[in-house]
């Protein structure tokens, strides 16, 4: 591997930091902090559940402004970050609705419901599904980049409704959790485990990006038989 393509030390400092963070949020959460008043232990995948939908929004969220800016500026960096930011919204969105039914099914009885927050969750998670499908497909990188974020710009219409779902229509979903919502109790468990979560997205992201970059790299080199005739040329 040449120099130029040697991945930088500060995405794996970032997922070490991570791991850290999250072992000990999650002990925290898990013996430290009391049970909640009416849901007992069944609450402690709180301190897994919100860190991973505020991050998978902020994920999403980051999507859009790489696909923003490569329309913009036609850089194919953005197009990479664009790549590496949905496929980690992706992750962090199933694991949020994995998450929601095994919260979902010792507190309302079933493993899942048709209720708004969850739906839009759905809807929002195969939409993103759909973009990586079609960038998959397309074989040109610059009509890949720019379907995509297209995709990805209309696609995002659906964060917004994800977020608001609980308090625009009747929801069994509770409402957002904030500092003042949430016992004080809860607020150190849930902050570590939602900086892990925060630093283990960036480090994935920025070496997805890395990844995706080399890639294009690749594509958008000339064929060799015309780095060939250059050569002749010259």
């Amino acid at each position: 591997m040449t120099p130029n393509h040697r991945f930088p030390r500060a995405p794996y400092a970032l997922l070490a930091l991570g791991v850290i963070l999250l072992l000990l949020g999650s002990y925290l959460g898990l013996f430290v902090a009391p049970p909640e008043h009416f849901m007992g232990d069944v609450q402690r995948i709180m301190y897994v559940h919100v860190p991973t939908a505020w991050n998978a929004l902020l994920a999403m969220t980051f999507a859009l402004v790489c696909a923003i800016a490569f329309l913009f500026r036609g850089d194919f960096r953005w197009d990479a970050r664009m790549e590496a930011a949905i496929e980690v919204g992706v992750l962090l969105a199933f694991l949020l609705c994995c998450q929601g039914a095994i919260w979902a099914k010792p507190t309302w009885g079933v493993w899942w419901d048709w209720d708004p927050r969850l739906t839009t969750t759905a809807v929002l998670l195969f939409a993103f599904i759909g973009i990586l499908a079609l960038r998959r497909f397309v074989d040109d990188p610059v009509r890949r980049a720019t379907w995509s974020a297209v995709a990805t710009i209309i696609a995002y219409a659906d964060v917004p409704i994800v977020y608001y779902s609980v308090t625009w229509w009747n929801s069994l979903h509770q409402l957002q959790s904030s500092p003042a919502t949430v016992s004080k109790s809860f607020h150190l468990p849930l902050r570590m485990n939602a900086f892990a979560i925060l630093f283990l997205m960036t480090g994935f992201i920025m070496l997805r990006a890395r990844l995706a970059s080399l890639r294009l790299e690749h594509e958008l080199a000339p064929p060799p038989h015309e780095l060939d005739a250059v050569g002749e040329l010259a």
